[in-house]
């Protein structure tokens, strides 16, 4: 690596070498305590702020040159590592990039430093459209929440990022002495989809766009957890009632959360959904018949908990969890299609008393769930042992605590990736040491964790995620 010469390459680009600034951008929300103590000490040389994609493409070239490791970052908001630099280098903030380039044909085409939330907002009062889902941190820049991202708000009824037609373009630059820029389209956009940024720099991203309805947000309290596991089913199998969010929070879980609490009954567990307003009531019935009890129904963020009720969920729950014990650690598994009332329920049975959070979305068009039970961290052979429980009751384990896009197994690395990888980054500068384990010589112990890795529909069945 020659940083001066790369400095001087681009002289006239923002940057800056100030400690304090480098080590705060060097960071994100990574919660894994495995992952934070392996990240110690991880941070970049350098903070460069493109302004354009012209400059996003002299700096490309300049990292090729000069063999700079670079790491594209957004709002920092990862929670897996994707943000961290594990060989120095430079980080790239694309926060700069935030055009609009145009809506048309129900989609939009955007840079990608643009915040989610500053997106829906233009979108809603310009167009009266939004984007189809977004994370629990709804301030993620776009091109951050595609390259690191998986799931969201509006997944329990549009599916995942990676189902078809929910990217539909993405452009991508290469790192290499004379940086090509490739335009992904149709099932290639998952190329750089969750690839944590290690095989090409998104410079703009297109998106379809769903019709933005006035969201009525609801919390439902039943007296047993596997009631709000029928509850949600039944909600989500309602294809008639528009809906964006469909969450359960298993007793503990709903007095972690200290802005809900006066909606609280001790020992209840909760739903949390979001309907728009239009189908309230043909939803209200919905409740009757569960028999669960309507503690609290109010408009999108307008509650008196001050902040939108999806921040209870996915991503976001981690974050009030360590407010309140971030000895609490978890594993997020998938319960699949097939038996997803039934091992829910073995999981939940497994430890009926740790705070449970269970995110409901579809995979493929198919309704599905995602979660955990939290316990508290002993060490990382305790860790893998839960998950091997786990797995024993139909439970799919993803790995949240290893760096690598391989080992967390929510995306297949196949030959063609490894090829893809290879053809836009030949000097394995893209956020190095994030790819495989084969590319580092200690993986670290998260990258060891007995996972299956997740699942995906290929020539019409659903195969495993391949994780060593």
């Amino acid at each position: 690596m020659n940083l001066p010469s790369f400095r001087s390459a681009i002289a006239d680009i923002p940057h800056t070498d100030d400690p304090a600034q480098v080590r705060r951008k060097s960071r994100d929300f990574t919660n894994s305590p495995i992952l934070r103590e392996e990240a110690e000490g991880k941070v970049a040389d350098l903070l460069v702020t493109p302004r354009t994609k012209a400059d996003v493409l002299r700096i490309a070239a300049a990292c090729a040159r000069h063999r700079v490791p670079i790491i594209a970052r957004g709002a920092g908001t990862a929670n897996f590592g994707q943000g961290i630099p594990m060989a120095g280098g430079i980080i790239l903030d694309m926060t700069r990039l935030t055009q609009v380039l145009w809506v048309r044909d129900r989609k939009v085409r955007v840079e990608p430093g643009i915040s989610m939330l500053d997106l829906d907002h233009q979108l809603q009062h310009d167009h009266g459209l939004e984007l189809r889902m977004h994370p629990s941190t709804r301030w993620s820049t776009l091109g951050g929440y595609v390259a690191g991202g998986h799931v969201g708000i509006g997944s329990c009824a549009y599916g995942i990022l990676h189902d078809r037609g929910n990217i539909a373009g993405i452009q991508a630059v290469s790192i290499e002495d004379e940086p090509r820029i490739v335009e992904l389209r149709g099932n290639d956009v998952n190329r750089v989809h969750h690839a944590y940024g290690t095989n090409g720099i998104i410079t703009e991203l297109e998106m379809p766009l769903a019709p933005a309805y006035r969201w009525l947000e609801a919390i439902i309290e039943f007296p047993d957890f596997m009631q709000v596991v029928r509850f949600l089913i039944d909600f989500c199998q309602e294809q008639g009632v528009i809906k964006k969010l469909a969450t359960g929070n298993g007793w503990p879980l709903p007095r972690i959360f200290q802005p809900l609490a006066p909606y609280v009954t001790p020992g209840y567990s909760t739903a949390h959904v979001m309907v728009a307003d239009e189908f309230r009531d043909s939803f209200l019935p919905m409740i009757e018949d569960a028999g669960g009890r309507l503690v609290y129904e109010g408009l999108e963020a307008k509650g008196p908990f001050k902040m939108p009720l999806y921040e209870f969920s996915f991503g976001h729950v981690r974050r009030h969890i360590d407010k309140f014990d971030p000895s609490l650690i978890a594993n997020f598994g998938m319960f699949p299609a097939d038996d997803l009332y039934g091992c829910i329920k073995r999981i939940r049975e497994l430890l009926p008393d740790a705070p449970f959070a269970l995110d409901m979305k579809r995979k493929d068009g198919i309704l599905l769930a995602q979660g955990s039970p939290f316990f508290p961290y002993v060490d990382a052979a305790h860790l893998a042992q839960k998950v091997e429980d786990f797995q024993a009751l139909g439970y799919i384990g993803a790995n949240v605590h290893t760096f690598f896009v391989r080992e967390n197994g929510m995306k297949v690395i196949d030959d063609a990736e490894v090829a893809f990888k290879r053809a836009m980054d030949p000097y394995n500068l893209m956020n190095r040491g994030k790819f495989t384990s084969d590319d580092v010589e200690k993986p670290g112990v998260g990258a060891s964790l007995p996972t299956r890795g997740w699942k995906y529909r290929q020539a019409s069945e659903l195969v495993e995620t391949p994780t060593p």
